[in-house]
């Protein structure tokens, strides 16, 4: 019952994939394809795989992290006769057991998060390379991962970064992941975090959306970064900027959001403080190196769900959802209204794939503009916006390198 109600809240506020889906009823453009995904299965990835199912497809699907799927909407997916292979708690060898079993309904076209489906193929499953249309890739840290198999020249299929879109990672990493992170740590801890020291590890899109909302809740917010340019716009943000050995020593919560491994370490471990919480929110469980951190520990307890108490002996460290992404783990991912944006994109990008496969190469693509565009516009429509528009002479100005001052 609780899987069926939250996808059906998921619906009614997810409204431009709401339109799309009238589109596909109407035209069927995924007809007779067959799509696996990799994905969190939840509330709304279910009206996504429902929208695919409207345009013609046929959908298999599992999990993208042993520890986000929410078994009561895999289970309304199941009822509804989708091969949907996600359970929460999967172990190591359960998770790529279910991935082979997506592969093995020989799909046309891949939807991943994460990239864990693509290298499968790249890796243990090249004979059915060949046949995969193309794909399309959900997340900053896959996007990444593939966009180095393309420079290696392994990459045997066309990927379309639908991360890159901009009305996906404007909006989904940076406010989605803004305010789903904080919800996360927040369901885990009960702790307040105004006047906190907040040590943020990365000021992309994604850290650049925790720090505004730890700023709105009162935290110090400080950011570690290995790039300049990042480094430099935090400063001139208004945050405090330092080394992550500097930080370990003043911080009270830690936030991992870098897409790499080993960004909080035993030595960094060492300088924190009495109580210090840590918490995840890149898509992999490599940031904060928990087996270094549970070999310092004499003892390990949990005390909530999704709150592990790691003693070391002088002090007490706290893990938040075991060092998962955990926006997901102790929460519901990204507020509705912005994945509605992010799964609108993927919806589009897999209709792409379907009309233009002869024409793309075996490279990384960022998502069409015009598609970007169109979901925007849809999106304002939904919320009643409406802009100005340029007019014929400004259109003109615009384009003549003739007219100056």
């Amino acid at each position: 019952m609780h899987g069926q109600g939250k996808i059906a809240w998921a619906e009614k506020n997810m409204k431009v994939l709401q339109k799309i889906r009238e589109r596909f009823e109407s035209e069927k453009p995924l007809e007779g394809l067959k799509i696996g995904m990799a994905l969190h299965v939840e509330a709304k990835t279910a009206v996504l795989v429902k929208t695919l199912i409207a345009g013609g497809a046929e959908v298999a699907i599992t999990g993208c992290n042993p520890l986000t799927t929410q078994d009561d909407v895999a289970e309304v997916l199941k009822n509804a006769g989708v091969l949907c292979l996600a359970k929460r708690g999967m172990s190591r060898e359960e998770y790529y057991r279910a991935l082979h079993a997506v592969l093995e309904f020989e799909p046309d076209i891949i939807v991943d998060d994460g990239a864990d489906l693509i290298f499968l193929i790249h890796e243990k499953r090249k004979v059915i390379a060949d046949r995969i249309l193309g794909a399309c890739e959900e997340t900053t840290t896959g996007v990444m991962r593939l966009r180095a198999m393309e420079k290696e020249n392994v990459l045997r299929f066309p990927v379309i970064a639908v991360n890159d879109a901009y009305t996906k990672y404007l909006f989904d990493n940076r406010y989605g992941t803004g305010q789903s992170t904080w919800d996360g740590i927040l369901r885990a801890t009960n702790s307040l975090v105004a006047g906190k020291n907040v040590v943020i590890a990365g000021y992309g899109w994604c850290g650049k959306g925790i720090a505004m909302r730890a700023r709105g809740l009162g935290a110090k917010v400080i950011v570690t970064e290995v790039d300049e340019i990042k480094a430099l716009e935090a400063v001139m943000d208004g945050f405090d900027v330092m080394t992550m050995d500097e930080a370990s020593k003043i911080g009270d919560i830690f936030i991992t959001a870098t897409g790499n491994k080993n960004v909080i370490t035993r030595g960094h471990f060492s300088l924190m403080k009495d109580g210090a919480i840590l918490a995840n929110a890149g898509h992999f469980n490599v940031e904060i190196n928990v087996d270094e951190l549970s070999k310092l520990a004499v003892e390990i307890r949990e005390l909530r769900t999704n709150l592990k108490e790691f003693n070391l002996g002088n002090k007490r460290l706290y893990l938040v959802a075991e060092g998962r992404l955990v926006n997901l783990v102790s929460g519901d991912g990204h507020p509705i209204e912005v994945m509605d944006m992010s799964f609108s994109n993927q919806a589009l990008a897999i209709e792409y794939i379907a009309k233009n496969a002869e024409k793309l190469e075996k490279k990384v693509y960022r998502m069409p503009e015009e598609l970007d565009r169109m979901v925007a516009k849809l999106k304002l429509e939904t919320l009643n916006v409406r802009i100005d528009k340029l007019t014929e002479e400004q259109v003109k100005y615009l384009s003549d390198w003739r007219e100056g001052t």
